[in-house]
């Protein structure tokens, strides 16, 4: 099932199992063989990994009926769509509950940023703020390759990522990022500096982004347009 790999890739870092603290004498009269002790590592890897990816709230004695039905090869309850299905939309409502407050201090945080001087607010919800006027009158279409610096931050200035730290700029198309860069970016001149700020909506929706940007995150970028790649 490719959509629930959850499983394959990761179940087999069992270094992750060997890393925890030791385990208590009681734990370890459970082991009669080598095999035992693989079948509680690979458990403990699997619960690990569902913890991780905040999906510890699941029945774990249904999820062992699961995993014993493929092991024995027994006749499924859920079939491979049935399955991905089942898992995308635990995982949505999981994201959607966690990003609700995150994405309601970024909804709070827009509102009150529209009020500041300079500041201009657009359709989608999304705003910038000039802070250098290029020179070129050449606008990028949404298609085109550009050429920034740019740097990330959540709305507590909390920096993610950043070209201008690396002290290297990055070149990308313009349909292959986030939507709120697809729409903002072809409005700037090549030369100019931008603040945009950007809803959960025009960046990663529920979802988080790494470690660092959380699901329903608003978001704010610093871009400065060095060039248009033809």
């Amino acid at each position: 099932m490719k959509k629930i790999c959850l499983t394959a890739l990761t179940i087999l870092s069992i270094t992750l199992v060997f890393s925890q603290p030791k385990k208590s004498s009681k734990t370890k009269n459970i082991f009669k063989d080598l095999r035992d002790s693989t079948s509680y590592a690979l458990g403990v890897n699997i619960g690990q990994n569902l913890k991780a990816q905040n999906l510890d709230g699941i029945d774990p004695l249904v999820l062992y009926k699961g995993l014993s039905d493929v092991l024995l090869k027994k006749t499924l309850q859920l079939n491979e769509a049935d399955a991905s299905r089942c898992v995308n939309t635990y995982v949505q409502k999981i994201n959607s509950f966690k990003a609700s407050a995150v994405k309601q201090a970024g909804q709070k945080f827009l509102a009150e940023n529209a009020k500041k001087p300079g500041v201009i607010s657009m359709p989608g919800g999304w705003q910038y703020q000039i802070l250098k006027q290029g020179e070129s009158a050449e606008h990028p279409s949404p298609n085109d390759r550009v050429k920034c610096h740019y740097h990330g931050m959540l709305i507590d200035g909390t920096v993610f990522d950043s070209s201008v730290e690396r002290g290297e700029p990055m070149t990308f198309g313009l349909n292959q990022v986030i939507r709120g860069w697809t729409v903002s970016v072809p409005m700037m001149t090549v030369g100019s500096k931008w603040r945009i700020f950007l809803p959960s909506d025009l960046a990663y929706g529920d979802n988080a982004a790494g470690e660092k940007i959380p699901g329903g995150s608003a978001l704010i970028f610093e871009i400065e347009l060095l060039a248009i790649e033809k």
